[in-house]
């Protein structure tokens, strides 16, 4: 590894229209803190690119340098692979344009861009695309990984609604990548995570959505999950396309519409959005209100945007994170069971247990199509470990594991790569099931000294 000496950065910045930060520079730690605040690494240099001529120069200082790389999009990823200790970090933070052709139904979007970004320039058309839950996550990173979200039953994930891809691989080299260009490369993009270069542009298929939906949330009591949680799953093998409805256990938060006295009990949440005609709104998720005695309800025709941000008050940065997840085919009586009595044990006010009901049109594409492999989801788990306090750490990942193992006879085997953390490089494998031969094949092709590692890792296969 070279020394970085004040010379050798200088060259660096004279190749540069963005910056580079280094230890005790302004904006250095800034820079480097990601959402997920168990994560604390320092790089020896941040290189917050300003274009692809950035990307291509950052890329090939590293490779040429021998110098561990990482890459930042929205800093959003519970492992924390975007920053890298003693390395340097391709910061993409500031590349966060977004623009949409509405006749052709494309979105063109840097990799900078967080969901809201996304949301601010689509909505204005009536448009969107699958990409997660919360507004502050990173598009780029959401998407690499496969993607979904509230409107993933519908459309698919992220990475089905990905048409085509800018790209710098290892040797420096910029690539347009489509299913005529580059298709290996475009296939292992689409849910192969950040391991086959640096992505500074994503082209999306948009579809009609909102600007209203109709959707919100009832809350139930965790007691009465024997009778909920059974209806939940029922009502979920039978309900359209054009609705989705996950279920999150956790203590009642203190929302306005629920009584003072239940704020902070332990609660099943159903969050739903329904994207067909608003006027049908309510009756698609009329079923929802009877699954037994709510502690409350909020329901209505609501902007999408403000839909997407809905969670962002559960999901804000600066709290330590750990995550377990599975996937499920179903949720047998035992499986609710399980899922109850650890609710019922969480060891932080802010621990929750997300179930993403997923199918329709998830399970529609085939397992090969694209590098995302898990089409045989019905549900994915993530036991969500977050509290505020270093000293809960034993105890909050303690409790995220034993829930992970008390699931897992009951699961797929197969995970979501996106909700792996730093500590499971073990299951990058059954991230990808049989994909994963294939993709180690691409990455010998196009990194295969593995300059990209800093992620959920697929080594070369040569």
């Amino acid at each position: 590894m070279v020394s970085l000496t004040s010379e050798v950065i200088g060259n660096l910045k004279s190749k540069l229209r963005g910056t580079v930060l280094t230890p005790g520079d302004a904006g250095y730690d800034e820079a480097r803190t990601v959402w997920n605040a168990t994560i604390d690494r320092r790089p020896a240099m941040i290189v917050r690119c300003a274009g692809t001529a950035d990307v291509i120069a950052a890329v090939g200082f590293a490779r040429d340098n021998g110098i561990l790389l990482s890459i930042r999009g929205g800093a959003h990823n519970i492992a924390g692979s975007a920053v890298c200790d003693d390395g340097l970090m391709i910061d993409l933070s500031a590349m966060r344009s977004v623009r949409v052709d509405p006749q052709a139904k494309r979105a063109y979007v840097e990799p900078g861009a967080t969901l809201a970004d996304f949301d601010h320039e689509a909505q204005v058309f009536g448009l969107a695309t699958p990409l997660g839950i919360n507004s502050t996550t990173g598009v780029g990173g959401l998407t690499l990984g496969g993607g979904f979200g509230w409107i993933s039953r519908k459309f698919g994930t992220s990475s089905d609604n990905l048409v085509a891809a800018e790209i710098v691989t290892a040797d420096g080299t910029w690539n347009r990548v489509s299913a005529e260009e580059h298709p290996d490369l475009f296939w292992a993009i689409r849910g192969g995570g950040g391991n086959f270069g640096v992505v500074t542009l994503f082209e999306f298929q948009l579809h009609p959505v909102g600007p209203e939906i109709y959707g919100g949330l009832v809350i139930y009591p965790l007691e009465q999950g024997a009778e909920v949680l059974p209806k939940y799953r029922d009502f979920v093998a039978s309900m359209s396309d054009d609705l989705t409805v996950w279920a999150v256990m956790r203590f009642a938060p203190p929302l306005p519409f629920l009584p003072p006295e239940v704020h902070g009990k332990p609660a099943i949440v159903l969050a739903s959005c329904y994207v067909g005609p608003v006027e049908q709104g309510a009756q698609a998720v009329e079923p929802l209100r009877h699954f037994g005695t709510p502690y409350g309800e909020h329901l209505g025709a609501m902007p999408f945007t403000a839909w997407q941000k809905g969670f962002d008050p559960l999901l804000t940065p600066g709290a330590r994170n750990y995550w377990k997840s599975h996937n499920f085919a179903e949720l047998s009586d035992d499986a609710l069971a399980v899922l109850t009595r650890y609710t019922s044990t969480l060891p932080s006010p802010h621990c929750e247990i997300f179930i993403g009901a997923m199918a329709g049109q998830t399970n529609r594409v085939a397992v090969d199509a694209t590098a995302y492999a898990n089409r045989d989801s019905v549900y994915t788990m993530n036991v969500h470990g977050r509290w505020t306090e270093a000293s809960d750490d034993d105890k909050c990942v303690a409790w995220a594991r034993e829930l992970f193992n008390a699931m897992t006879p009951f699961a797929l085997g197969s995970v979501y790569v996106n909700f792996l953390t730093g500590d499971e490089g073990d299951r990058v494998k059954a991230a990808y099931g049989p994909n994963y031969a294939r993709l180690a094949a691409v990455k010998s092709r196009y990194d295969p000294q593995n300059l990209f590692r800093s992620n959920q890792n697929i080594a070369p296969s040569a």
